[in-house]
């Protein structure tokens, strides 16, 4: 692939599920730039994994969440069918940013669940936007996805941005320190666990 006039560098990276190219985009600020990740051909129906930042989930392997398994299943699953994106936004804490998520964590060790302890910290229980992601596949060229989410108001927004969308359940296992938050997900986001 031509290195697409709106990225700013694409690299060889080679991971443990196989070797990926990893492209960076411009973010909303100049030190956040959305990646992607690209495996194989992606010509077509494309596997496609939409992943907001969490250096606690993704990076320290937190189990107060399921992002770092959610990823290393894109990645798997992508490796797998030998090709895919992954789509890496950085908005951080459901768009709140790392400081106020750790602030969101010690009100949920209080008896909060995410949404409320978001809402006190004077959030919305959502804040991410999709827009980036949008960008990042049009300019790939992509259209039609396999997306791998359970998260239906990514289908609906990627589908009124004009893509065409076929959901693929993305559920990892629950653990003692995730699964009230994966039932606050379920019921108070609609996310499909």
């Amino acid at each position: 692939m031509e290195k697409d006039n709106d990225s700013l560098v694409e690299a060889r990276l080679p991971t443990k599920f196989g070797d990926f190219r990893l492209i960076a985009f411009p973010g909303d600020s100049e030190d956040k730039e959305n990646l992607a990740l690209i495996m194989g051909n992606t010509d077509g129906n494309v596997l496609v994994r939409i992943h907001s930042e969490c250096f606690t989930g993704d990076v320290l392997h937190s189990m107060r969440c399921d992002c770092g398994e959610q990823l290393d299943l894109a990645m798997k699953r992508i490796a797998d069918e030998g090709s895919g994106i992954i789509v890496y936004l950085r908005q951080e804490g459901r768009g709140i940013g790392l400081v106020n998520k750790l602030k969101a964590y010690n009100l949920q060790d209080e008896g909060m669940d995410t949404v409320e302890a978001n809402i006190a910290l004077g959030f919305r229980a959502e804040l991410r936007d999709y827009g980036g992601a949008t960008a990042i596949l049009r300019s790939l060229g992509v259209k039609t996805i396999k997306l791998m989410t359970n998260n239906p108001a990514k289908v609906e927004e990627l589908k009124n941005d004009g893509f065409i969308v076929e959901q693929i359940t993305h559920r990892t296992e629950a653990n003692d320190e995730n699964r009230d938050y994966l039932r606050t997900k379920a019921s108070k986001m609609n996310h499909k666990l």
